[in-house]
């Protein structure tokens, strides 16, 4: 959930008595939507639209007990995800609770689907469980493959990715954002890596715009990619800015 560039926290923390405030005050349904315009798709630091621009959205429900679900989507290459839609769909459903003051933690499960593709023969549906937890500014968050096949790979079930990030408000409605992360793929280590964000937000009203500078280590022979002619390839995991345009209503 991912992602999208799917940088943000997934829930936020606050002090004891601004949360009795809070709580008073939350309805208890509440439904929220999402689109996203942006240069390129950056999933845990590899581009998923062949370094081309991406158009995201979705939508999530929480109820007042901690309880939510949602879904989000985004055009994929078919370069990358042959065979199918180019679509990426993410169902996701978990549980948000304080743990003590200033700590909230979030645990769930996270289904990754790409309608249709298939890659040498392999689904690259995944599905991953997930625990998180953020403090202030900081989060942490973990995801476990629970599925044999994940990402084009099989009996990859236990690979994970560890996900670290801090949020800063710097100026009056203006974050900077910094990311680390680590991607494990069980039995297929030449695809492991680490990748990196550094990003400023600026909430106009109207939109939120975004400038982030996104990388990572991952070796380029894995994950260079050729188009369906086979004239012409390009390297997904390259160091690249992405500007984005996106709203929440």
């Amino acid at each position: 959930m991912k992602k999208m560039i799917l940088a943000a926290a997934v829930f936020a923390a606050f002090a004891t008595s601004a949360s009795a405030q809070q709580a008073a005050a939350t309805p208890e349904h509440s439904f929220t939507g999402n689109l996203t315009l942006a240069s390129d798709y950056r999933f845990r630091g590899i581009s998923q639209t062949y370094r081309k621009p991406t158009i995201q959205g979705g939508f999530d429900y929480a109820h007042s007990s901690g309880f939510y679900v949602g879904n989000w989507n985004s055009n994929v290459s078919g370069n990358q995800y042959p065979d199918g839609a180019s679509l990426e769909m993410d169902f996701y459903g978990g549980y948000k609770f304080e743990v003590m003051p200033d700590l909230n933690a979030d645990v769930g499960l996270l289904k990754y689907y790409y309608p249709g593709a298939s890659i040498a023969g392999v689904k690259p549906d995944a599905l991953e469980f997930y625990v998180g937890a953020t403090y202030k500014w900081f989060s942490a968050k973990y995801s476990h493959a629970v599925s044999d096949d994940y990402f084009g790979f099989t009996n990859a079930d236990g690979s994970y990715y560890l996900d670290l990030n801090a949020n800063f408000e710097i100026a009056e409605k203006t974050t900077l954002g910094l990311h680390v992360g680590r991607q494990k793929f069980k039995n297929y280590g030449a695809f492991d890596y680490t990748d990196y964000k550094i990003g400023v937000a600026r909430d106009f009203g109207f939109a939120t715009v975004g400038l982030a500078y996104v990388g990572s280590n991952a070796e380029s022979a894995s994950y260079t990619y050729s188009n369906a002619s086979g004239t012409r390839s390009k390297d997904v995991s390259k160091s690249t800015v992405v500007l984005s345009l996106s709203k929440t209503f």
